[in-house]
Order: C-alpha cells, then structure tokens, then sequence
C-alpha cells in the first residue's frame, strides 16, 4: 500500500509539472500571439524547449503546449499536426544529441541550431496555405526562431544549473 501512495505521488508531481511546461508555453505564445504567428514571427515560446534539457519528460510538456498553442494559428489545418510532430521528433533529437556533451554552451547551441534549421516545416505551411514564396518566409520564419532561441538560451545559459540542481534534489 506504501508503495502505492509513492508511485501516485510520483505521477501526479509527474503529471503537473509536464502540464505546467505546457500551460507556460501555451500562456506566452498566446499572450504575444500577433508575434507567434505568420511569416514574420518570433514566438519567444520557444525558449521552453530548453526546459527538455532539465528533465526528458518535459519534452510532453513542450510539445502539449505547441499543440495547444497552434490551435489558434492561421495555419491551424497543418500547424496542429505537423508543429507537434515536428516539435516533438527535434526535442527528442537536439536531447539525444545533448546529452553527447557536458558543456552547457553546446547543448544550448544544439537545441538552438536543430529549431532554427526545422522552420522549414513552419515555412511550408505558411506559404502553402498563405500563397506566398516559400525561401523568403523560411528567412524571415528561421531568423524570428534564431532570435527567439538566442534570447532563451542566454536566460537558460544563467538559470540551467540551478534549475538541473533543484530537478535533481527534488527528484
């Protein structure tokens, strides 16, 4: 029965925080959302996906809020199917490729360059469904996600070993 209690308790800590991930990168993309969406954007949402560096399971979070999120974009039709996969194959690979290193700077460079390189698929939709040239808004789309990923890896640069320590002591 003790066990019992620990491994509730353990799902539902579990469960709060991915959705917690989630509610904060849904909150801000749609707090901002006339600069989350479109060719010209720099969803600052995006700096949660370094959260999956401090634990894997946030990678849920990340990727539930994406879904969430892109349920009031323009491009909704394709947004909601392929930005979810989309988000959830680079989280997945930019922490596989992460974990290959120990130095913060790289992970962080990882994750940044794997975003900013899969804007094609942003950049796909939107000039798909908005009838304009695909190169000239993967430009606009991937530079607005560099921005983005630049200005959450300088906050996760100062916060991540505080945020991997505390993860870890709670643990």
């Amino acid at each position: 029965m003790q066990k019992s209690m620990r491994e509730t308790r353990s799902t539902t800590k579990m469960l709060v925080e991915i959705g917690l991930i989630a509610g904060m990168y849904t909150a801000v993309t749609l707090l901002l959302a006339p600069f989350s969406f479109g060719p010209v954007q720099i969803r600052l949402s995006e700096l949660f996906n370094y959260t999956a560096l401090i634990k894997r399971r946030y990678i849920y979070g990340v990727t539930l809020g994406v879904l969430i999120a892109n349920m009031a974009s323009p491009t909704w039709l394709l947004d909601v199917p392929i930005g979810t996969i989309g988000t959830f194959v680079c989280l997945i690979v930019a922490r596989w490729l992460a974990d290959k290193t120990q130095k913060t700077w790289l992970k962080l460079t990882i994750f940044g360059a794997i975003f900013v390189v899969s804007m094609f698929t942003v950049a796909g939709q939107i000039a798909l469904m908005g009838h304009v040239p695909f190169w000239p808004t993967y430009l606009t789309v991937a530079i607005g996600e560099a921005i983005s990923m630049a200005i959450g890896g300088v906050l996760m640069a100062a916060l991540l070993p505080r945020l991997t320590a505390l993860a870890k002591a709670k643990s």
